[in-house]
């Protein structure tokens, strides 16, 4: 007799309970890995690359297969991304250690790895994702928590099983990857608000995003996308729709920044128009995007889980409209953005959103409605030979990533552009994220700095010092500091021993005079009434070298390093008794 099926109640406990095990696991593995030097770090990290990356055909099957979503042809680029595009960009990083000198400001920059990483992968992108959070993790020297999405659980876990084993040879601690099995909401919940976990890597809805920003933990969550696409007047038609059409078509348009609608000129509205229609758009009639709408749009105003990833002729079959079998996107003329124009949010399948305006000002103001709309701070892009209004477009639009003259799935992730290689993008301030970047290594260090004085502190004590009435004369101004450290030079032992005199006589252990060297300057000892300095700059001590006297400098003076050098190799200062 067959066993039931646990309950909802016991997964849930089951959930929790692995996800709690799962991050003292981690916690104990990143105590180790976190002492790992940048030569172990990359063999790991080389290994775990070097494992995944044949495995992207197989992994990419698997996902379509599990999720349904997506095209398997795509999946195998975007696993080979995270792969090898993603793996060569973080490579070469310093991360262990010190990372960087700024000899200017005499800073010395180390890297500490943020601790355990609790990484939230969709089911839209789950290999791929899964791929890209484990190197970044681990090049950070970061153990790290995989929670799928529960219908990703079995290609996620692959892709953590053949990076974990490749990692373990390579001289991984146990436990420096891990995977959740027995996902729910109640699950995930617990791992980002776990104790032993430092940061949260979220990627998914906003239901989700917003359980990751209220965990308590530091976290970058990237939410939806709903990237619209503005062809101006000076645009390559052919190249911009061709653009818009592999953005959007790309793994059945799952990626948050692919394309969802499209702006364009009224100039070049029709030859638009007639380059869709040939390179596969169809353009749907009220009826049709009637039905569409009630097919794709959730009364909670998101894609039906149903239609996502799945090819604009599957869509129109499903919705029961009659498009050409070769039909590659559907077209939706619409008159504008919000409740009342349902095929006007992120939709995550081949079917856009198509508005006419008279001018680039108006396409401005177009794009900003859209992005508002469930999309701010994400991505938009703009195809145009105009470089005052890509500018303008750059200066004035709430979105982090503007791709010009690319499409926008493929530019924003770094895959067409100079951008950070990432499969998480950061929507800033406008998208509620703590960054606007595309997530990388850097984004799981913590670092400390070392910094070294370059401008001495003078308090309202030290001004006074060796007269009595400190009020009657001006302030020393604070020297410049020099641009860079002074390159070490020797010292002879009569500097030597003068500096050492300096340093006690500042403490109040003064020699006695019958205690020192004898002299062999043959300067005239300065006079017994002649005034102790505050403050002496290299031009002072020049002065007096030149007329072969002595300087008198309280105990309390500010010398300049240059003027203390001089000073010193001349023997020109006396220092004054302290006078208390």
């Amino acid at each position: 007799m067959a066993e039931p099926a646990p309950s909802q109640s016991d997964r849930d406990l089951a959930s929790v309970a692995e996800a709690r095990a799962l991050a003292r696991r981690a916690k104990q593995a990143w105590l180790e890995l976190a002492e790992f030097s940048q030569e172990k770090i990359d063999a790991i990290v080389d290994a775990m690359a070097a494992a995944v990356a044949p495995q992207a055909d197989a992994l990419a099957r698997l996902a379509v297969e599990e999720t349904g979503y997506g095209v398997v042809e795509d999946k195998i680029q975007k696993n080979l991304f995270s792969a090898q595009k993603v793996y060569d960009f973080i490579r070469p990083m310093k991360t262990v250690g010190v990372i960087a000198r700024h000899e200017d400001r005499r800073i010395v920059e180390i890297a500490e790895p943020f601790g355990v990483v609790a990484a939230v992968v969709p089911s839209t992108n789950p290999t791929s994702t899964a791929i890209y959070k484990i190197l970044i993790s681990i090049k950070a020297r970061c153990a790290v928590v995989l929670s799928p999405h529960p219908a990703a659980v079995k290609c996620i876990t692959r892709v953590a099983e053949v990076m974990d084993e490749a990692a373990r040879r390579a001289g991984a601690p146990a436990g420096a990857i891990n995977w959740m099995t027995t996902v729910t909401l109640e699950g995930t919940q617990e791992l980002m608000k776990h104790r032993d976990v430092a940061v949260i890597l979220a990627t998914g809805g906003m239901g989700l995003v917003r359980a990751a920003y209220s965990a308590g933990k530091p976290a970058y969550g990237v939410g939806p996308g709903n990237a619209p696409a503005f062809i101006e007047r000076t645009a390559n038609v052919k190249k911009a729709v061709h653009d818009i059409i592999t953005g959007k078509t790309f793994d059945n348009g799952v990626l948050c920044s692919s394309e969802n609608s499209v702006v364009v000129d009224a100039p070049v509205a029709d030859e638009v128009k007639r380059e869709f229609l040939a390179q596969g758009g169809y353009f749907m009639n009220a009826a049709e995007m009637d039905a569409v709408a009630k097919g794709l749009v959730t009364a909670q105003r998101l894609p039906n889980p149903a239609l996502v990833g799945k090819s604009a002729v599957a869509i129109a079959r499903k919705c029961g409209i009659t498009v050409p079998a070769g039909t590659r996107v559907l077209l939706a003329p619409l008159d504008g953005v919000g409740r009342d124009y349902p095929l006007s949010i992120e939709k995550l399948c081949p079917v856009l959103s198509y508005y006419v305006v008279q001018d680039w000002r108006e396409g401005c103001e177009r794009c900003k409605q859209i992005l508002r709309y469930g999309g701010m701070g994400h991505t938009m892009s703009i195809h145009s030979q105009n470089e005052q209004v890509i500018l303008e477009f750059g200066l004035h639009k709430p979105a982090f990533r503007i791709i010009v003259n690319s499409p926008t799935a493929h530019g924003s992730v770094g895959l067409s552009t100079g951008l950070d290689p990432a499969m998480t993008l950061g929507c800033g301030g406008y998208g509620g994220n703590i960054t606007s970047d595309n997530i990388s290594p850097r984004h799981l260090l913590n670092i400390k700095r070392l910094a070294y004085e370059v401008t001495p502190v003078v308090s309202r004590w030290d001004r006074g010092a060796g007269s009595s009435d400190s009020t009657a004369r001006p302030v020393p101004t604070l020297p410049s500091a020099p641009e860079r450290p002074a390159a070490a030079k020797g010292l002879s032992a009569n500097v030597l021993s003068k500096r050492i005199d300096e340093f006690l006589g500042s403490r109040g252990f003064a020699r006695t005079q019958d205690s020192r060297p004898p002299s062999t300057d043959s300067r005239p000892p300065a006079s017994a009434d002649q005034k102790p300095l505050d403050f002496v700059c290299e031009e002072d001590v020049r002065l007096a070298i030149q007329a072969g006297r002595k300087l008198v400098v309280s105990e309390r003076a500010i010398v300049t390093p240059a003027a203390r050098d001089l000073a010193s190799e001349h023997r020109v200062f006396t220092v004054a008794p302290w006078r208390g």
